[in-house]
């Protein structure tokens, strides 16, 4: 794995050195886009609005568009502003995971540690295991200020990017009526969900879709004719709500013999 961070977490007066590393990779398959006519790659080009003309990489500037004229922003600018923050994700404090909710959480990181914090990293990774807390902190990553969440998974420690509150937006914007339910279909609702409840267990769940397509890619290389496929509908015909209910128990309960 390659780092894409290194600087240090601020535990107290403690400074653990340490590598970020992606935690996740895509399971998608990785398809180009490519000419009707004649399948030739698209390239796509960093053109210059009023000659047309490709500019490359190293003449690339960013800037912020202030009162109609751009502030151009060199990297030296990006790190005057909070320049520890570019470097240390400071732990500023101490949570229980189950109080922050499940919207917040965006990105995994795997956090290793550089030969001279081994013994400061592992000791974190104990204690967070031992009080069952998690370290809240911010940092910045490629240029963003980033709100992120330390603790142990298994013998590491995980960096988990949140989001911030001003980063949600509002539920009210959608404009959902609200309704009390039927005391005898909520019953039954509660009883699917207890009939289908289960341990968790994230490997039973596979990317069946790309393995489908992949095998769908080989027919076709193949020459195979690729039959239409028959929709299976898994819903009930009734509109009644009760009738789902009941008819969704029975399919379960009939599985399950």
């Amino acid at each position: 794995m390659r780092a894409i961070w290194t600087g240090a977490i601020g535990f107290g007066l403690v400074n653990i050195p340490i590598k970020i590393y992606s935690a996740t990779q895509g399971s998608e398959l990785d398809l180009d886009m490519l000419d009707k006519k004649d399948h030739s790659n698209i390239r796509f080009q960093r053109v210059n609005e009023k000659t047309g003309k490709q500019v490359p990489w190293e003449n690339i500037v960013r800037g912020y568009k202030l009162d109609d004229h751009y502030v151009v922003l060199t990297d030296e600018d990006f790190e005057k502003v909070r320049p520890e923050k570019n470097k240390i994700i400071t732990i500023t404090e101490f949570v229980n995971e189950t109080d922050i909710d499940s919207m917040f959480y965006e990105t995994p990181y795997y956090l290793a540690p550089e030969k001279s914090g081994v013994k400061a990293y592992n000791l974190l990774r104990e204690a967070l295991q031992e009080t069952g807390k998690a370290g809240l902190g911010t940092y910045v990553l490629r240029n963003k200020e980033t709100l992120g969440l330390i603790k142990p998974h298994d013998d590491v420690l995980v960096l988990n990017k949140i989001r911030f509150a001003e980063e949600i937006r509002d539920a009210n914007e959608l404009d959902v009526k609200t309704s009390k339910s039927n005391p005898a279909e909520l019953k039954m609702a509660i009883a699917l969900i207890n009939q289908l409840t289960g341990e968790f267990d994230i490997t039973q769940y596979k990317d069946t879709y790309s393995s489908e397509l992949m095998k769908l890619i080989k027919n076709k290389a193949k020459g195979k004719k690729i039959p239409a496929p028959t929709m299976h509908v898994v819903h009930s015909r009734s509109k009644d709500l009760m009738e789902q209910l009941k008819a969704s128990l029975e399919k379960k309960g009939r599985k399950a013999s």
